[in-house]
């Protein structure tokens, strides 16, 4: 009676387990159903999730949002052991990524054309060793068998750039497989660039470049020469800003021009690179006790933002606040950079522009400016619109080659050519063709994420075939050997070629990647050193047309 009833109890937990069982699987594949008649509501929870996931750091690294491509890749995979196909709408991953590109373009627009005639030698060697990364890679691939899309996805991943992705997505017409060579080979892009980075600040405690900060320093003339304002300021490539002017002891305070004179006795304010204040200090006297910044009887200086739509894509020179106000500009913070306010730099709304004037011109000069934190947030719809349809519709164009074929850039190659032409622009005729950085911040994050959720649940299914057919090994190898030429490569030429110190270098091996993980560590490393911002920003603009492109033409063979 008693085996019996034991026999009966164990009976009954058997199918209470199995029942239970069913009751998850069942459970699942209704979720997973549920979810794929539902792409929006699929797109959103990848992105919360994702970027949940992201924001887990290990030693102060974390995926960011390449995240919401790996729990893309998860899910989807997962619903496909049940038979259920999980995705993004493609059209979705499209408008993604050409706002990521177009966004970038805006905001690299200045810099990139400005870079390309000041470092040249650099910039070029990079896309020699993308080129000769990409040449072994297609190499190598082919010997292991893999397809160009696979190879293409595995360069980008290497070089960790998603809009790559997207190009070997387009132009080898399998985004699927390109995404899987992308994933595999995504967290060594990362690690090994790291590495480099690492090795790079390892000798960058001994560098002799370090740059100065922004400063200001009120200087008593000694001089009997009776030197032009204008003179030195062009003297020192216009670097530097003389913001005021105080004859001998009591006079008043105002705003100095170019062609005024430093006399004997003379107090002037200096803003510009600490070096280069403390050679002005000493070339025209020594620095004063007195600070004609603390004395706001005659001049005053404020932080103003540029909200007023009809200011935007002007440069300083342009505003002639000399004229109009008595005023100049000292500086310009852009997101949380502070720039010297040279004659030709183009504003942008949601600029903070420091403005001395006479005290009484204040409120005019903030109304003229608008000061609103609306300059912050204005996502100039006309320059949106107009930009996107003009790189669409470039990337869709078909090129034809020598051969009698043709290929076209691809929509995020379009759109980030027209932004950068659009940020440098900042203007045609009445037209504003510059988003605030604010604004541009918003759409590249928020593009950039709707394409990573696309790419990944489109991989989900074939990333788990990679696995299990062994084909992630070549993958592995391949994106290792790829990152690895790129890192030696720029490290031995920008240390050995042209000098550059350690703490630069690491900023353009991240900005070679495109990868903000490793602009982090280094930031980290080095307390947010401005060299390795320069340095970032030097090469990043060309760092992702580059790699669009190459990625493009590898793709189609």
């Amino acid at each position: 009676m008693g085996q019996e009833s034991s026999h009966c109890e164990l009976t009954y937990c058997q199918r209470f387990c199995v029942g239970t069982s069913h009751i998850g699987v069942n459970a699942l594949a209704s979720f997973f159903t549920f979810l794929a008649d539902q792409p929006v509501l699929f797109l959103f929870l990848l992105i919360g999730v994702g970027m949940a996931v992201g924001q887990i750091k290990v030693r102060g690294i974390g995926l960011g949002a390449a995240a919401v491509l790996f729990v893309a890749i998860i899910m989807a995979a997962w619903a496909q052991t049940y038979g259920i196909e999980l995705r993004v709408t493609p059209q979705l991953g499209i408008l993604g990524l050409a706002l990521f590109a177009f966004a970038i373009g805006i905001t690299s627009g200045a810099s990139f054309f400005h870079n390309l005639k000041t470092a040249v030698g650099p910039i070029l060697v990079m896309v020699v060793l993308f080129v000769v990364t990409a040449g072994i890679g297609t190499g190598v691939g082919k010997s292991l068998g893999m397809s160009s899309a696979m190879i293409t996805g595995a360069f980008a991943g290497a070089l960790t750039n998603t809009p790559a992705l997207a190009a070997a997505g387009d132009s080898s017409g399998d985004l699927g497989a390109a995404t899987v060579g992308y994933s595999i080979a995504y967290l060594f892009g990362v690690i090994g660039m790291l590495a480099a980075a690492t090795a790079a600040l390892s000798y960058g405690r001994h560098d002799t470049d370090t740059p100065s900060p922004l400063a200001n320093r009120t200087i008593r003339v000694e001089r009997e020469d009776h030197p032009f304002i204008g003179d030195i300021h062009d003297k020192l490539g216009g670097r530097i800003t003389f913001s005021r002017l105080r004859r001998g002891e009591t006079g008043p305070i105002r705003r100095p021009s170019g062609s005024d004179t430093l006399d004997r006795g003379d107090l002037v304010t200096v803003v510009g690179p600490r070096e280069l204040v403390a050679r002005v200090a000493t070339e025209l006297g020594h620095s004063s006790s007195h600070s004609l910044i603390e004395d706001r009887s005659y001049l005053d200086f404020r932080r103003i933002t540029v909200s007023d739509p009809r200011l935007a894509g002007h440069s300083i020179d342009d505003l002639d606040l000399a004229t109009r106000f008595s005023g100049t500009i000292s500086r310009v913070r852009r997101g949380d950079i502070d720039m010297v306010a040279e004659p030709d730099l183009v504003l942008q709304q949601g600029d903070r522009v420091r403005v001395v004037a006479p005290t009484s011109k204040m409120k005019e000069l903030t109304k003229f400016f608008g000061d609103s934190t609306r300059g912050l947030t204005d996502l100039n719809p006309i320059a949106l619109g107009v930009g996107m349809a003009l790189g669409i519709l470039l990337g869709e164009m078909k090129i034809f080659t020598p051969t009698g074929d043709y290929f076209s850039i691809g929509s995020a190659a379009g759109t980030l050519i027209v932004g950068l032409v659009f940020g440098k622009l900042g203007r045609i005729g009445p037209l504003v063709t510059a988003i605030p950085y604010t604004a541009c911040q918003v759409l590249s994050e928020f593009g950039l994420l709707i394409f990573l959720a696309q790419a990944g649940a489109n991989a989900g299914g074939q990333i788990a075939e990679a696995f299990t057919s062994g084909t992630w090994w070549k993958i592995l190898i391949l994106g290792a050997l790829m990152t690895t030429i790129m890192a030696i490569g720029l490290y031995a030429t920008m240390r050995w070629m042209f000098h550059m110190g350690g703490t630069q270098l690491s900023g353009i091996l991240a900005g070679s990647q495109t990868q903000p993980a490793v602009l982090a560590f280094a930031n980290s490393r080095t307390n947010s050193d401005p060299r390795v911002t320069l340095g970032y920003a030097l090469v990043y603009p060309v760092a992702m047309i580059g790699k669009i492109l190459v990625a493009q033409i590898m793709g189609g063979f």
